[in-house]
């Protein structure tokens, strides 16, 4: 299988001198020395500001990654075929772009709301509404076909590992005006390109990011840099919170105009008399014993009969708050009315926990 090569002596041999092509970084290299042309970003790229730039034009909708791509490029690259193609490492993409426009997935550090669902490769939807989906599953899947009017396919490598398209309606202004701003150093030979204005509107919306070995810049994103690693470490927990943050925005205008759900009697107890393990008594324990005080009162508004739960051994919140001596959750969910001296399977009560 020589696709890799193959593709980039195509654009050699068909494509202008002053071609751009946007790529993903990880091929820069490839384009630079074997197609000879001119790549938005390569290995050397040390600006992590427009690595998310890129990271966001692919994994955007289709009409927001053209908007970019317009500006910066007159060719797009995909690697396709499976394996660890660019679909495949997309959700990284995703995130990549997330930690300088934080628009991009909001209030989901980890852009968990980007990805597979399930592991027959089904799209979440954002991933199907994305420039790097109809690009890479054009035709190969059904009801997928990137917009005539935006590309148009010229190549499709032997064994599909590399598909390109030709940007249409490329801004011949911006690639007048990135030629004329070049600003190069003494000798000539080092000219760091600039953004054109038709970029402004959607680089204004950016934060530029400082990561944790950034000891010299006095910058810091300390509430983000956690977020993330926590939503790492406990997928479930950063999948519930995406979801809830989705509820909470919902339809309406403001999440101050959604109702307060409430329940009934009969349903309290018919959720407090359930005793399974679930993915959600699983998460509830974590939430308690992680003291995420912030999660469970929005877990709580959206589904108050969470409170409720109880695991195959009888025990609940309750219980996991008492034992981990977390008096916030313990008032919290006296408050919402559960009980502390109901017993679990071994005849413990909450209150037990505590003196244990």
């Amino acid at each position: 299988v020589d696709d890799y090569r193959e593709a980039s002596w195509w654009l050699r041999d068909n494509t202008p001198e002053d071609a751009r092509i946007m790529a993903w970084w990880d091929y820069g290299y490839q384009i630079t020395g074997i197609a000879n042309r001119t790549t938005i970003a390569d290995g050397n790229t040390w600006n992590h500001e427009h690595i998310a730039l890129l990271g966001k034009a692919l994994t955007g909708s289709v009409e927001e990654g053209y908007q970019i791509a317009r500006h910066l490029a007159d060719y797009v690259l995909i690697w396709g075929g499976g394996g660890g193609d660019d679909l495949a490492k997309s959700p990284h993409l995703a995130r990549i772009a997330n930690s300088v426009y934080r628009d991009h997935c909001p209030g989901d550090v980890t852009c968990r709301q980007f990805g597979f669902v399930d592991r027959q490769g089904t799209p979440s939807a954002m991933m199907e509404d994305s420039f790097l989906y109809a690009l890479h599953s054009h035709r190969l899947k059904p009801g997928v076909i990137a917009d005539p009017e935006k590309f148009e396919p010229v190549y499709r490598s032997k064994y599909g590992k590399v598909r390109i398209y030709k940007l249409l309606g490329v801004s011949r202004k911006s690639k007048r005006w990135v030629e004329q701003n070049r600003q190069c150093d003494a000798g000539g030979w080092f000219c760091p390109g600039q953004y054109p204005p038709g970029l402004r509107e959607i680089l204004a919306k950016k934060k530029d990011f400082a990561q944790l070995e950034d000891f010299n810049r006095g910058a810091s994103d300390e509430q983000y840099q956690k977020e993330y690693f926590e939503n790492l470490n406990n997928p479930e927990l950063a999948r519930k919170r995406a979801e809830m943050k989705k509820k909470e925005e919902g339809p309406t205008k403001s999440k101050n105009d959604l109702p307060a759900k409430t329940l009934s009697d009969e349903e309290k107890i018919e959720i407090y008399s359930r005793w399974e393990d679930t993915e959600d008594t699983t998460l509830m324990w974590k939430i308690v014993n992680g003291n995420a005080v912030d999660d469970l009162e929005r877990w709580l508004k959206a589904d108050p009969g969470v409170a409720w739960l109880r695991s195959g051994d009888g025990r609940g919140p309750m219980w996991w708050a008492f034992e981990s001596k977390n008096q916030d959750i313990v008032t919290i969910l006296m408050k919402m009315g559960v009980p502390h001296s109901d017993k679990d399977k071994n005849g413990l009560t909450p209150v037990d926990l505590l003196k244990e």
